[in-house]
């Protein structure tokens, strides 16, 4: 036994001393060994510094800054952070995009959990459907919008009201009636676009929940909605979490609905949209980058504070 940790820590310390000398080596060694890694680093880095950083960069710069349409710029300040707060339109988009949020949450995350616990369920064709899940989202986006915006068409010719006529019932103002049922409709195509791939991933999840938890479950006599709550919601706690926060994240930047389904009517204008507006409608890029880093700045605090609790329950 003496003689095995004698050769372990021998192991050991000749690896810690190979470890200092190629931390020693001189650069040109060291490029000449890891010149492929870093061959194929540098692309991965220009692409990042030129479409990702580069941008940011500008827009923090361009916050601070007048445009006028000869492309003069001068440097103004926070003129144009007091200028969109004073405006009564920022504050409706913010109330847009929270409560977008909101039942974004209450749809697009709880329904395809449940939808991935209902298909790791099935015995028979569970192939056909999780190709039938996923197929929204290998339909255009742009495409998929226009085809929901003529199922919401106020008149007989919309799907759902033509639905409600077979049905006897009256016809629904699907997009104008009230500000809320106009959100509630995005949210609702956008869980129906973007469901697909969330199930994967849960289906990915639920495929690590050990079987005899389940069994043991059944056993104690849990029926279905128990052994749900108590055995598959604690077993894929930490990818729960991570899409919980790609929700909210993705959510606040919605612009796609509003802008092909209503066109920004009934105060369905989002915060993205009223950049989209500032920026290309009325030529104010000043504007369009202030609200750009508040946004940026709001989704970073939340960041902020979930990294926290996370990091937090894990040490519980």
């Amino acid at each position: 036994m003496a003689t095995i940790i004698n050769v372990s820590a021998a192991t050991a310390h000749e690896a810690r001393a190979a470890a200092r000398t190629r931390r020693k080596a001189p650069l040109g060694r060291r490029l000449r060994r890891h010149g492929t890694g870093y061959l194929f680093m540098l692309g991965a880095v220009l692409c990042f510094a030129l479409f990702s950083w580069y941008p940011m960069i500008r827009e923090v710069i361009m916050s601070f800054q007048k445009t006028n349409f000869a492309g003069d710029t001068r440097w103004v300040g926070f003129e144009n952070y007091r200028h969109i707060m004073a405006d009564p339109d920022f504050w409706a988009a913010w109330r847009t995009s929270g409560l977008f949020t909101l039942f974004a949450l209450l749809f697009g995350f709880v329904v395809p959990f449940l939808t991935a616990v209902v298909l790791n369920e099935l015995r028979h064709a569970r192939s056909y459907f999780r190709l039938l899940v996923y197929l929204p989202v290998m339909m255009p986006p742009v495409a998929a919008a226009f085809l929901w915006r003529w199922f919401y068409r106020a008149d007989d010719s919309g799907m759902f009201n033509e639905v409600l006529t077979a049905l006897h019932l009256p016809n629904v103002q699907w997009l104008q009636s009230s500000h809320s049922l106009a959100v509630l409709c995005l949210v609702l195509f956008s869980t129906w676009a973007n469901m697909g791939g969330s199930v994967l991933i849960y289906l990915a999840a639920l495929q690590g929940v050990p079987g005899e938890l389940y069994e043991a479950s059944e056993l104690d006599g849990a029926g279905v909605l128990k052994r749900i709550w108590h055995v598959t919601v604690p077993q894929t706690r930490l990818i729960l979490s991570l899409m919980l926060m790609l929700q909210v994240v993705n959510t606040m930047q919605v612009f796609l609905e509003p802008y092909v389904i209503t066109g920004g009517s009934n105060g369905t204008t989002s915060v993205v949209y009223q950049i989209y507006d500032y920026a290309f409608n009325f030529n104010n890029y000043g504007n369009a980058s202030a609200l750009g880093i508040l946004l940026l700045v709001v989704l970073m605090g939340f960041a902020a504070v979930y990294l926290k609790l996370a990091r937090s329950v894990e040490e519980d």
